[in-house]
């Protein structure tokens, strides 16, 4: 069986926060990745983020049912926005369980940029030939 690996890289610019609280930071790390968004009105993704960067720091996964009594969301909610995480790239699935790519946010910041970086390597290498049989 073949496994294809793929994952939706989202890199939105804006100013970093003018109050350097860990809260503001967070808030602007999530949009910066694209997760957070204006349609998301009671934080429910950044607050999944958030516990699971806690048990990244435990080393702890943990499971939608866990994640949904901790936040005080629907297993459907927590579900919806784990999905969104590993399609991101920034969450891995275990056994009915989940946790960061990695265990510190500079780390995962280091592995979202390997991802580009190997993708902008494989365009160019596509381009290259595509080039090369048009005679550009």
């Amino acid at each position: 069986m073949i496994r294809v690996y793929q994952h939706k890289v989202t890199i939105v610019t804006s100013r970093k926060p003018h109050e350097r609280t860990v809260n503001e930071e967070l808030q602007w790390f999530g949009q910066s990745l694209g997760l957070f968004n204006l349609r998301d009105r009671d934080k429910s993704c950044f607050r999944v983020f958030i516990e699971l960067l806690k048990s990244a720091k435990r080393k702890e996964p943990l499971s939608s049912d866990d994640l949904a009594v901790k936040l005080g969301l629907t297993r459907g909610t927590v579900i919806h926005h784990i999905n969104k995480l590993i399609e991101a790239g920034i969450v891995v699935p275990g056994k009915k369980k989940y946790l960061l790519r990695v265990d510190n946010l500079r780390a995962l910041v280091e592995e979202i940029e390997k991802d580009i970086e190997r993708a902008c390597s494989d365009l160019k290498e596509v381009a290259d030939d595509i080039d090369r049989r048009l005679n550009l």
